[in-house]
């Protein structure tokens, strides 16, 4: 008989992993989404394949750029958060140790323990390492975990640059009578695919996710084409 392997991943690290892969499909929707309306509403008005280009590599790059930096931003107020509130548990245990046994102790006693195992667990755990029980019971921080703002953006970076070069690839390489056939094309399936993908990761049925998805990038693929013929018939 086979022993029982613990090569698994763990719910936590499976979780973090869930949410990057998540995070990257989304971004990678919001590259194909934002510079497909850029460049289908630059050819609304023009079939200049210069003009296509600098729209598209001006949308990918300011894109991308602001994705890392929102993404940086918003990492770095979590993980100083993060960080205050270990510090704020090392003194609580530093100068109230009793009563941060007693919390500790009852936030066990919520999950379901009797008293009598809650308080020895709370001990067991406090005197292997205090601070780890705590933000991790208390405060559902994994100290050896914290969030890095600097995967984060460029995570997103990254992910908003491969889902931008869809669009800009299609307006730009085809034939000018092509263009706007295959951009619309590719560019509605690519939305399936992260329609789908985010959908699974979530655990969600994806018939309704992939219809929001594609629905959104025909809006917007069609309301920026619209203004571009406006103003390219008006020779702005």
């Amino acid at each position: 008989m086979m022993e029982p392997t613990h090569d698994e991943a763990h719910a936590g690290v499976l979780g973090a992993r869930l949410n990057w892969l998540r995070a990257a499909v989304l971004g990678a929707n919001d590259g194909i989404v934002s510079t497909a309306g850029l460049v289908v509403g630059v050819a609304g008005a023009t079939d200049d394949r210069s003009a296509l280009l600098t729209a598209g590599l001006a949308g990918l790059l300011a894109g991308s750029m602001s994705m890392a930096t929102g993404e940086y931003v918003s990492v770095s107020t979590q993980r100083d958060s993060e960080l205050a509130a270990l510090a704020l548990e090392k003194r609580e245990l530093r100068e109230q140790p009793e009563a941060e046994l007693e919390e500790l102790t009852e936030l066990l006693e919520q999950r379901g323990m009797s008293r009598r195992v809650a308080l020895e667990a709370a001990e067991q755990l406090t005197a292997r390492d205090a601070l780890r029980a705590h933000a991790r019971v208390e405060l559902g921080i994994d100290p050896d975990a914290l969030t890095n703002p600097w995967n984060a953006a460029w995570a997103s970076f990254l992910s908003f640059t491969v889902g931008a070069l869809l669009p800009l690839l299609a307006i730009v390489l085809p034939p000018a009578h092509w263009r706007l056939l295959i951009t619309v094309v590719s560019v509605l399936a690519a939305l399936v695919l992260t329609g789908w993908t985010s959908a699974r990761l979530g655990a969600a049925k994806p018939g309704r996710a992939v219809l929001r998805n594609v629905a959104g990038g025909a809006l917007a693929m069609g309301v920026t084409y619209a203004a571009g013929a406006l103003l390219g018939a008006a020779g702005v």
